[in-house]
């Protein structure tokens, strides 16, 4: 596959998952680069699926929210 393609699919599934359940994608977003305390509360809105393998862009924002 080529660079276009898996980006192009990323980048779907990043906009589908903030169009379908934008609190929990905001939310494990900023859980997981550390923006947001460890609390029961918000560990129950995290969703640990969307930080899949292939999916690179959630990725991308978690490490460049990360640097700030």
């Amino acid at each position: 596959m080529s660079i276009v393609s898996v980006m192009l699919r990323s980048l779907v599934r990043l906009v589908s998952s903030l169009v379908c359940v934008p609190v929990a994608c905001i939310t494990t977003i900023l859980y997981y680069s550390d923006h947001l305390p460890r609390n029961v509360n918000l560990e129950r809105m995290v969703r640990d699926d969307l930080l899949d393998h292939d999916h690179f862009l959630f990725h991308l924002l978690i490490n460049i929210l990360r640097c700030l």
